[in-house]
């Protein structure tokens, strides 16, 4: 069982920045996946992004390319996910997620995932 620790969530105004962070208690090189997810009041959880641990391929949903980016540090066992020019529709608690699909196969389905954060809140608001 895998133990996720996100923080970095606030609040901030449109066009602004945060980056989060989840750090994990084991962490491992391989063909692995990571990612964050994010659930809005009233909303299902959806995939953010995901990264393969081994060759740190990335991987967006359309509604954040070019905005976010999620990244690792293996040396810490953390994996961050840098949020910029942050939209109202970006708000939402944000989910670590790991022990996903070899290989990020269909990594956005929220089934495929056996180990969650307890989250992070993001708020987006003038």
């Amino acid at each position: 069982q895998v133990q996720l620790v996100e923080s970095g969530g606030g609040s901030v105004q449109p066009g602004g920045s945060l980056r989060l962070s989840c750090v994990a208690s084991v962490y491992t090189s391989g063909a692995i996946c990571m990612a964050w997810f994010r659930q809005a009041p009233g909303k299902e959880r959806e995939g953010v992004a995901a990264i393969i641990t081994r060759t740190s391929t990335t991987h967006y949903a359309d509604s954040v390319k070019g905005r976010f980016t999620i990244s690792q540090d293996n040396a810490k066992n953390t994996l961050y996910l840098q949020m910029n020019s942050l939209k109202p529709e970006d708000t939402g608690m944000y989910y670590c997620a790991a022990s996903g699909p070899l290989w990020c196969s269909n990594w956005f389905l929220p089934p495929r995932w056996r180990n969650w954060g307890q989250g992070t809140q993001v708020t987006v608001s003038s």
